[in-house]
């Protein structure tokens, strides 16, 4: 039953991130940092009831895998907004 969630999940996240326009993708990116924090904490807690090696592992992993789409998140928004802000001109004197 897990599995077949987890497939569904997978199609319906592919099916809707693919409808976004390219534009909307880093305003996209940085909006979901919160839904991301989230999923860290969730893997935190799926990491601290951990019961089996594997399970503790496979528990690590997906804290990892979820802080990276944190950071990058927050990397993509630093960079988004760095293009709006005003390039500082060199005075010829």
């Amino acid at each position: 039953m897990l599995i077949v969630v987890f497939v569904v999940s997978g199609l319906v996240g592919y099916w809707a991130i693919n409808k976004v326009p390219s534009l909307l993708h880093t305003p996209l990116m940085s909006g979901t940092n919160a839904i991301s924090g989230v999923t860290v904490l969730g893997a935190l807690v799926a990491a601290a009831v951990a019961v089996t090696t594997s399970s503790t592992v496979l528990a690590l992993v997906a804290v990892a895998l979820a802080m990276v789409n944190v950071v990058g998140g927050f990397l993509v928004t630093g960079r988004m907004l760095a293009m709006f802000k005003e390039k500082k001109t060199r005075s010829s004197e």
